[in-house]
């Protein structure tokens, strides 16, 4: 019998499903279309470039088997990767070689210097002759893993914009900054990989500031500062992760302020992360702060509730796995802290069950989610309020933030913000903007309306006292 692409799929399928599990093997294999067998090159049809670069991070070894098992010693996998163009009749595919077995994990594309052989690159060991710097990206930070919400569309658009046109925009430098675990280092990342994807004959370098620190110390001791300098200032793109820890080292400043200049004159990109905006910078010499402020500075704020769901979902699909609503929804409300935090919640209860081989209950995540912030304090979030009001009155969240004037959506949402006031400490203008864009006096209005009911009307303040313990028992 003749072997078709069909057939050498199905076989394929057959093992691979008996070395996967069944979460992952739904994930990621049965979206695979086989689509041609030219000989010994079987090409398959994947849903997205993410989706193709999973694949060869995580499954490379036993896709090569399978094929090799069907098809021979000499076989060969092609990828049909569909790209979306909305208007378009038909996909357009694309077709990528297998990676080559030689090249390791995470190993960032070489990229040509211009010929250049003269200048010590400070990436590669002493004594190579020709001068390569490798991009220093983690292919994992792309833009499609970085779910965007309304806490990060300002530096994620700017990113964006960047990628397009380096050096072309009024974006030049970038600043993106925000506390620690809110995506910094994800969105320079991105940018710099989808620069290499636009402009693969773009230079880019992403270094974080104590790597550039430490180079410049060596190339000091070894009298190569000119060499260090001439070296960052070949690129095209550069980006410095952690800029904040350029305070106090004056010698460091003062070498990166010529790089920025000449960086920034001859058109290139300059791409910085920080934990502070420009004016909350201490220790940096003026003449850098007034220089970060030439472009955009784009703060990322922690994730409201729509987000953080959407992160833990996106997570839970790139590890192949599935969790009911209520337990996503129980980790989002509980952890408001950062981005690495609700990642590390998430991980704690998965591998928690998977030790003592349970299933993941609602009540296994609650007790995990209390074991992981007893050391910190919790503060309730008004994301939390909202839902056990919600609850309460029996009324979808969507309802509360809406402009109905319905008299039971009103008392829900008033209440809401009575306990926002007094549970948190949130402004009143953040907690009118969690109500559906309410503005402060209709906050401060709702709280004494909440008062007066409370001294006037004993069935509404049994309510209120009800709701009170339900919300307490989470801010413990």
């Amino acid at each position: 019998m003749e072997k078709t692409c069909e057939s050498v799929w199905k076989k394929c399928l057959q093992i691979i499903k008996d070395n996967v599990s069944p979460q992952s093997f739904k994930t990621w294999f049965e979206p695979i279309k086989p689509v041609k067998l030219d000989g010994k090159v079987l090409t398959i049809e994947v849903p997205s470039q993410f989706f193709y670069e999973w694949l060869e991070e995580h499954y490379i070894t036993l896709l090569k088997k399978v094929i090799r098992q069907q098809l021979g010693n000499d076989s060969r996998l092609e990828y049909s990767i569909v790209m979306d163009h909305g208007t378009a009749e038909k996909p357009y595919t694309v077709k990528l070689p297998t990676k080559s077995s030689a090249e390791p994990k995470n190993t960032p594309v070489n990229v040509p210097m211009n010929g250049n052989n003269s200048i010590r690159n400070p990436f590669i060991i002493p004594g190579l002759k020709k001068v390569n710097v490798e991009s220093q990206l983690n292919i994992n930070y792309t833009f499609d893993t970085f779910v965007e919400g309304d806490c990060n569309r300002l530096a994620r658009s700017a990113g964006y914009a960047v990628s397009n046109k380096p050096g072309g925009t009024a974006f030049n430098p970038l600043l993106i900054y925000g506390n620690t675990g809110m995506g910094k280092t994800h969105l320079a990342h991105a940018i710099g990989i989808e620069i290499k994807n636009q402009h693969p004959g773009k230079t880019v370098l992403y270094v974080t500031s104590d790597k550039f620190t430490l180079q410049f110390i060596d190339a000091v001791k070894n009298n190569e500062q000119n060499d260090f300098v001439h070296f960052y200032q070949m690129m095209d793109v550069l980006i410095i992760d952690d800029i904040q820890f350029f305070a106090g080292k004056e010698k460091t400043q003062d070498v990166f302020f010529h790089i920025f200049n000449h960086l920034h004159q001859t058109g290139k990109q300059i791409i910085l992360t920080s934990d502070k905006a420009p004016v909350d910078l201490q220790g940096m010499e003026q003449r850098l702060l007034s220089r970060f402020k030439w472009g955009l500075a784009a703060d990322l704020q922690m994730p409201d509730l729509e987000s953080r769901i959407a992160i833990l979902n996106r997570k839970m699909y790139q590890d192949g796995i599935e969790l009911p609503k209520e337990i996503v929804e129980y980790i989002a409300y509980s952890i408001t802290s950062n981005i690495r935090e609700l990642e590390g919640a998430l991980i704690s209860i998965l591998a928690q069950a998977s030790m003592n081989k349970k299933a993941v209950t609602l009540e296994l995540a609650k007790q995990m989610i209390d074991k992981y912030v007893k050391n910190t304090t919790h503060e309730v979030s008004i994301d939390y309020i909202q839902k056990v009001v919600c609850d309460y009155f029996d009324l979808p969240i969507e309802m509360l933030k809406s402009k109905t004037r319905k008299r039971q959506v009103v008392q829900a949402r008033q209440i809401a913000m009575y306990f926002a006031k007094s549970m948190t400490k949130s402004s009143l203008s953040s907690i009118g903007a969690h109500c559906g864009g309410k503005d402060h006096a209709t906050v401060l209005h709702a709280c004494r309306t909440v008062n007066n009911l409370i001294e006037t009307d004993k069935k509404f303040k049994a309510s209120v006292q009800e709701l009170q313990k339900k919300i307490s028992i989470n801010a413990k």
